[in-house]
């Protein structure tokens, strides 16, 4: 067994870099080569803390959260997750030679969990090392990969593994993008350090790791980045075109349905009120071409590109989609709409002891199903006078004493006069939607949790 394993051990370290490695490097020993890729990649590492605001708990509070980054331009834009810097009301960085400045967000995207940040430099404030952005479709299963970031909030590191799928679909996950699968551990902390190619170059941004059932982690592809990053740069979000049209499969082996032909992506549904619906695509459609360019689906891999395309759509310009139906080709007129805001925003109530959040139709769709406009409890303090009161996460609230209530002002309205004593009484009646049921609760809000 000894002789097996220093042989294996052998022949990891003669090792020569293929397939993704464009540099020459070829013919040098595989520790040569992970040496040369850390050193091109190591001086653009960021360690990221980031104070963030959160409503999730009943009330607002502020806690540390930490990641990681990787220079992509010598006047200090970095790139990271989404999940990172969302809600940031404070962004430190320090970097690998030991100096640390404040940044700012440049553009954000949730549905990629992606973000653009740029260092506070200060005027004359010498070049940042940086990274360079290889292409991710030049990988292969078996390619060398490594994995660079500040996991556990501890001091930069590397992990080496292999890319083990190229275009991992993960239905929860995959709108827009599909995903590259490594081996090489990604920790927590992590969180938006470069995967990195034998080459030195950045070939992924790291945004997912499991610990169940093997060490995987997961990547959004450079070709993907490379795409929606001037959008970033412009408006500060990818402002994705919305249709309401959810695409399925020919060949949907999941669901254990198989439709005829070889091309096209069928249309599984249409969401009510949408611009799809409106121009007249039906369910079980299968689209041929947008605006002349051909699409198929054939398998879920194949969708995320076709989300995107269809979502990169100008806005309140109309496309033109052939379409099958009923054995006969049809062409519409479809005029995608802003996508707008994935999040609802939030409202600290305190003293009732509940957040609430506006509904929103990506956010919430169980709640947008019941009601296209208003608010619900997002968050309960325990213990606390919401919670007293029998109130509920997700409960729909429809009115405050006889008031209604559609928007987050109607209840900081509301919530201020209890504030100032204005009305004479502790005690406000709510009306909520609960699971598709009306109930009415007694909120007393006499008690103040937060002396006690």
């Amino acid at each position: 067994m000894k002789h097996i394993a220093a042989c294996f051990l052998i022949s990891i370290a003669s090792i020569t870099a293929y397939g993704a490695d464009p540099s020459g490097l070829g013919t040098l020993d595989f520790r040569q080569v992970v040496t040369r890729a850390k050193d091109r990649v190591f001086p653009s590492l960021v360690f990221l803390k980031c104070l963030q605001e959160s409503h999730e708990t009943g009330k607002k509070q502020a806690h540390e959260i930490a990641g990681s980054g990787v220079l992509i331009s010598s006047g200090g834009e970095l790139l990271t997750n989404w999940h990172v810097v969302d809600k940031a009301i404070q962004v430190r960085c320090l970097l690998f030679d030991g100096r640390n400045f404040d940044a700012e967000v440049v553009g954000s995207d949730k549905d990629l969990d992606l973000a653009l940040v740029r260092l506070k430099a200060p005027k004359g404030a010498k070049p940042f090392p940086c990274a360079e952005i290889g292409e991710s479709s030049l990988l292969k299963e078996g390619d060398f990969v490594m994995a660079m970031g500040a996991p556990w909030g501890l001091t930069r590191s590397v992990s080496i593994g292999i890319i083990s799928c190229t275009r991992r679909y993960l239905e929860s996950n995959s709108d827009y993008s599909l995903w590259l699968q490594t081996d090489a551990s990604i920790s927590p902390g992590n969180s938006g350090g470069p995967l990195v190619n034998t080459a030195g170059q950045v070939i992924g941004i790291n945004t997912l790791g499991t610990f169940f059932g093997g060490d995987m982690g997961f990547s959004v592809p450079s070709s993907t980045i490379r795409e929606i990053l001037p959008r970033l740069r412009q408006y500060g979000d990818v402002k994705w075109s919305w249709t309401g049209l959810r695409l399925q499969p020919i060949r949907d082996f999941d669901r254990n349905v198989y439709f005829e032909g070889t091309e096209g992506a069928i249309v599984a549904s249409t969401d009510e009120a949408s611009p799809a619906r409106q121009s007249g695509i039906r369910d079980l459609d299968r689209i041929l071409s947008i605006n002349g360019k051909k699409v198929t689906a054939l398998t879920s891999e194949e969708l995320p590109a076709i989300r995107r395309m269809i979502a990169l759509l100008p806005v309140d310009s109309p496309a033109i989609m052939v379409l099958v139906r009923d054995s006969t080709r049809q062409t519409v007129r479809l005029t995608p709409r802003i996508k707008g805001r994935v999040e609802g925003k939030e409202l600290d109530c305190p003293r009732w002891d509940l957040t609430v959040k506006a509904i929103n139709q990506f956010d919430n769709p169980n709640l947008y199903f019941y009601c296209k406009e208003g608010v619900f409890i997002y968050g309960i303090r325990y213990p606390g006078n919401a919670a007293s009161s029998e109130l509920r996460r997700e409960d729909i609230i429809l009115s405050i004493n006889e008031e209604p209530v559609k928007t987050l002002d109607d209840v900081r309205r509301i919530w201020q006069r209890s504030k100032d004593g204005i009305d004479s009484t502790t005690r406000l009646t709510f009306k909520v939607l609960r699971g598709g049921l009306m109930n009415q609760i007694i909120l007393d809000y006499a008690r103040d949790y937060e002396r006690e």
